[in-house]
């Protein structure tokens, strides 16, 4: 298809130009030029149907060009604020990314296209961390999102989106893909690669052949942007902290992985472990660098925590406790000097849906395992090793809260149990062996800074003194943090993003997490966070679970 010369992101058909076309392309480049282009500047970027991607200097001379017959094409500022542009060659089908410096075209690099016929293309520079990003929309309705990082593209994901585009465009401020659909409708997507969400922003009839059908869609974006200006920069954003590491995927599909606990080393701490459900295959455990070095296929584990230092009989144990939800049962596992996993026991719930777990010492060195329900029941058991060897569960007290709970932790220090409601907050419970236990009372209630769903909980414990309660609002894809004691003020609050050099995706929709405080070694001296996560990009695949240092978190903490 010819490509507009007056507009630098709209192309039309392939059929002749007619004068209500130009008239439409004009409208259309008019609409999208402030989103689109580069603010006025000594260098602009335009791209001619017959010479090809022209650098203009602020007299509209020509600088440079790229000479080639593109059909397709968007641009952006740099980081260092010079005009960038990806330009797709329509005889070869490869990529052009170049940079207007020095009055000079610059190649950045040069990549070949995806495996389908590209309808349009659109690039997409995020609000949070700056990297920038590129749509290529198929015309039989398979896409991908490439992030542009380096002089290198990397995919992050493959998306269904409408056959035959007519225009789209990525509104940055905004984390918005816009497409328009002839005969159906404008649809806005998430241009944030780790959300999902699809909306219809307008219909639109289904008159007229073909190309009445593409001009109509391409107008009604015009229109619509006109009337929509793109938001302006958010007052405030959330921190965005980089991954250091992540897992292995898991070995289940879809929405498999969970929860994860850490295992600390007794002697040498960098060899330190992180023990993970599969919520649909079983437990696998991986070292610091997300190497699988174990998988125990348990079946359906839900949720799975750990204590060091326990006594039994005279004996030092590390007991690791999973849900297995098909039983209903608590796995029993015991953590030898080397980190390898041998199952103890089962041991009865007593409840109809076992869902999360949390577990902590009792003051004579025992174990006490807190196991809650989908139907709000929450209990408290003691394990308990007869003089035969075996193991059992006493049960001690049992809660009851309003809705679904799942994740929970331990705040031994503290002598307290946090309880994650997803509808409603988090919960206290003060910790008495003689009374087994206070009254639940809602500590942090949803706000700003929690969303529903309240999943995963940990604490991080850099003294007695210090310690710090870690919450996954999963509703926003992000982390709160709070003072462990009361009033459990908030101290801050992240998200986790990409980690371009090291290719590693960032992280959404995250259940389960742990945190801990022990020098582990290199980048974790102050300890490591381990946040599941729910979307696997760089490249698609199956979920996995990310490593942040502490130091990353703590570096965006207010002060106490």
């Amino acid at each position: 298809m010819p490509t507009n010369p007056t507009n630098p992101t709209m192309t039309t058909s392939s059929a002749p130009w007619r004068p209500r076309a130009a008239a439409l392309a004009t409208l259309l480049a008019a609409a999208l030029l402030a989103l689109s282009a580069p603010p006025a500047a000594a260098q602009t970027l335009r791209l001619d149907d017959k010479k090809g991607l022209l650098l203009l200097d602020d007299q509209g001379r020509e600088q440079d060009r790229l000479t080639l017959r593109a059909k397709r094409w968007d641009q952006r500022r740099g980081a260092d604020g010079a005009p960038q542009a990806v330009v797709l060659d329509a005889d070869r089908g490869r990529l052009h990314w170049l940079a207007a410096r020095g009055g000079r075209l610059q190649p950045l690099a040069t990549l070949d296209g995806p495996d389908f016929a590209v309808e349009r293309l659109c690039l997409y520079r995020d609000a949070d961390q700056g990297l920038l990003q590129l749509f290529l929309l198929g015309e039989d309705g398979l896409s991908e999102q490439w992030l542009l990082h380096q002089g290198r593209a990397h995919v992050l994901r493959r998306l269904a989106t409408p056959l035959h585009p007519a225009a789209c465009q990525a509104r940055d401020a905004d984390a918005e893909l816009l497409v328009a659909e002839p005969g159906v409708g404008l649809w806005a997507y998430a241009a944030d690669a780790e959300q999902t969400r699809r909306r219809l922003l307008q219909a639109l009839p289904a008159q007229g052949d073909g190309k009445a059908q593409e001009q109509a869609a391409a107008q009604a974006l015009a229109q619509w942007q006109a009337a929509h200006p793109e938001a302006a920069a958010r007052p405030g954003p959330v921190p965005v902290l980089r991954p250091s590491a992540q897992t292995e995927p898991v070995r289940g599909q879809g929405d498999a992985a969970d929860d994860p606990a850490i295992w600390v080393h007794p002697r040498r701490p960098a060899d330190s472990l992180i023990l993970a459900t599969d919520k649909k295959r079983g437990l696998a455990v991986y070292d610091l660098r997300g190497r699988e070095r174990q998988f125990l296929p348990v079946g359906r584990v839900n949720n799975v925590d750990l204590r060091q230092g326990l006594r039994y009989g005279g004996q030092r144990w590390d007991l690791a406790v999973a849900t297995q939800r098909d039983e209903a049962s608590l796995l029993l596992w015991a953590i030898s000097p080397q980190g390898r996993l041998r199952e103890l026991a089962r041991l009865p719930s007593g409840l109809d849906d076992l869902y999360g777990v949390c577990v902590g010492r009792a003051a004579g060195g025992e174990l006490d395992i807190y196991a809650n329900d989908k139907d709000g029941r929450l209990r408290r058991l003691r394990v308990e090793r007869g003089a035969d060897g075996r193991w059992q569960g006493r049960l001690l007290r049992e809660w009851k809260l309003a809705s679904q709970p799942e994740g929970c932790v331990v705040d031994e220090a503290g002598a307290q149990l946090f309880v994650g409601e997803e509808k409603r907050g988090v919960w206290r419970i003060a910790l008495d062996d003689a009374a087994t236990g206070g009254e639940p009372q809602l500590a942090i209630p949803l706000s700003d800074a929690l969303h529903a769903d309240v999943e995963g909980l940990a604490i991080h414990a850099a003294s007695p003194t210090e310690r710090l309660l870690v919450v996954s609002s999963q509703g926003s894809d992000s982390y709160a943090v709070y003072d462990a004691q009361a009033p459990h003020a908030l101290r801050g609050r992240f998200r986790i993003g990409i980690h371009a050099e090291l290719g590693i995706d960032g992280v959404s929709e995250t259940d389960g997490l742990d945190v801990v405080a022990a020098d582990l070694g290199g980048a974790y001296r102050e300890g490591v966070l381990v946040v599941q996560d729910g979307h696997k990009r760089l490249p698609q695949g199956r979920q996995n679970f990310k490593l942040v240092p502490w130091a990353a978190v703590k570096g965006v903490l207010g002060a106490r």
